[in-house]
């Protein structure tokens, strides 16, 4: 199978048409069944698209993502395709319209080859939260691939697609990459549109790719980035070229001493951390441990935040506005309260409560304010660090992937995000980089954050250490 873009490019240049390559990925979709990584294959329409994307390539007027094939998480919307956020209360919805993102991937002509299952409104780090069952990581089918894009991450690191979107709200595209060993960015805030994103949580949220390379990235990212009339939040600054270039001057790099020193961290992940490190410096960067105080606040400040906005945003689908009607109910009240017990599954119920008791009266003050207070010390401590160097590095996650049911235990499971959490608090730029492996073969990942929308530096800097440490 096409292990990136470039070797669809190949096979295009050898006379190979897109629906060829459309009807092999679609031939080890089927094979690899098993994995749960689709929720739906959109067989009819990315044909159509395949083949309208030929008659452009003979016309020679193809766009730049000419043959690249393309999966979607299933909060992301497709016109005309069903969308679900991996939960009963949307199943059977169809999208009116498509996200910004995906249309400016159409436009320079990717196909989109269907949705791909994550935790039910992208709440959770396993996968294990869909209402379609988990997904299972094809480097090891016995583990999870991690949450919430677990379902992006294994079609990606399976050959499923040759990229995947996801979204990020506290790590779910980091840390499934991560696990399946595939590179994964959540960019800035605000640095591609949310339009068309089913939201969990407004100020967190962002659209991100998973690739096999870091060159399919940074093209994708590149492609979807910039300014959007439906989007608010968008930003306005130019985005310029992304490709990745592995010629650097001499950089300063922080590592956060506390992610070394925290409970739980897998000593091979510290390792080959520490292995890093000493190899930058051995190339003249000046590579040094910051304190950042605040890791242990980090996870409860922003399940805090995030708890609090998934309960107002979530508060559309109760079977009168949107969703899932439970059947029998009768009188309002009664509507709201079953049709939304039967329609959301246990996590995302845990949110909604949680989120709902944190912006209760005689609680806003001591959760939400507080939570925002925090978030803004965290805020100016970031950029603090940012005023001396140039990245901070850390592992992605303090282990490789585990076991499917291995973690029972919500807080357990919340602390899977508390390397990846960081840069949406601050809304920093971050990748997962697939450059580790334990001694079973498992991948993880290490994580480079940089400033705002300095996506390009991120890019070059992380070509740069793929040269230098694989």
């Amino acid at each position: 199978m096409y292990h990136n873009f470039a070797e669809v490019k190949i096979a295009l240049s050898s006379g190979k048409s897109v629906l060829d390559i459309v009807e092999e990925y679609l031939l080890n979709i089927s094979q690899n069944k098993d994995l749960n990584a689709f929720l739906e294959v959109f067989e009819d329409s990315v044909r159509q698209q395949a083949a309208a994307v030929d008659l452009k390539i003979k016309a020679g007027n193809a766009g730049k993502l000419a043959g690249l094939v393309v999966g979607i998480k299933d909060n992301i919307c497709f016109k005309g395709h069903k969308v679900s956020a991996s939960s009963k209360i949307l199943e059977g919805f169809e999208s009116l319209y498509t996200a910004t993102a995906l249309q400016r991937l159409i436009d320079e002509d990717a196909v989109v080859i269907g949705r791909l299952n994550c935790d039910e409104f992208a709440m959770g780090s396993s996968n294990e939260n869909s209402a379609f069952g988990p997904v299972l990581n094809p480097v090891n089918r016995k583990t999870v691939p991690g949450g919430s894009s677990g379902g992006s991450a294994a079609a990606v690191a399976a050959h499923l697609c040759t990229v995947a979107l996801g979204s990020d709200t506290g790590g779910s595209i980091r840390q499934p990459a991560s696990f399946t060993g595939t590179f994964g960015i959540k960019p800035t805030y605000g640095r591609i549109s949310r339009y068309g994103l089913i939201a969990y949580a407004s100020s967190f949220d962002q659209i991100g790719v998973f690739s096999n390379s870091l060159e399919d990235n940074a093209l994708v990212t590149e492609i979807m980035a910039g300014s959007d009339e439906f989007d608010s939040t968008a930003s306005s600054k130019p985005v310029g070229n992304y490709h990745p270039e592995n010629q650097i001057g001499k950089k300063r790099i922080a590592f956060i001493q506390e992610s070394f020193e925290t409970d739980g961290i897998n000593p091979e992940v510290k390792n080959r951390m520490l292995e890093i490190i000493e190899k930058l410096k051995s190339e003249g960067h000046v590579v040094e441990p910051v304190s950042f105080p605040y890791l242990d606040y980090m996870v409860p400040t922003y399940y805090v935040l995030t708890t609090a906005e998934a309960s107002s945003n979530l508060s559309r689908f109760d079977g009168v506005h949107y969703g899932h009607r439970a059947a029998n109910a009768k009188g309002v009240e009664a509507t709201y309260k079953e049709s939304r017990t039967e329609g959301f599954g246990p996590e995302v119920l845990r949110r909604i409560m949680a989120g709902t008791f944190v912006l209760s009266h005689g609680y806003y003050d001591a959760y939400y304010t507080k939570g925002q207070k925090v978030r803004r010390v965290l805020q100016n401590k970031t950029k603090e660090i940012f005023n001396d160097f140039d990245f901070i590095l850390t592992p992605t996650t303090p282990s490789s992937a585990f076991e499917l049911n291995a973690v029972s235990d919500p807080i357990q499971m919340y602390l899977q995000d508390i390397f990846t959490v960081h840069a949406n608090l601050t809304g920093n730029p971050a990748i997962s980089l697939p450059f580790g492996k334990t001694a079973e073969n498992m991948p993880f990942g290490i994580q480079v954050m940089a400033k705002p929308f300095e996506e390009k530096v991120l890019y070059d800097f992380s070509s740069y250490l793929e040269k230098i440490t694989l």
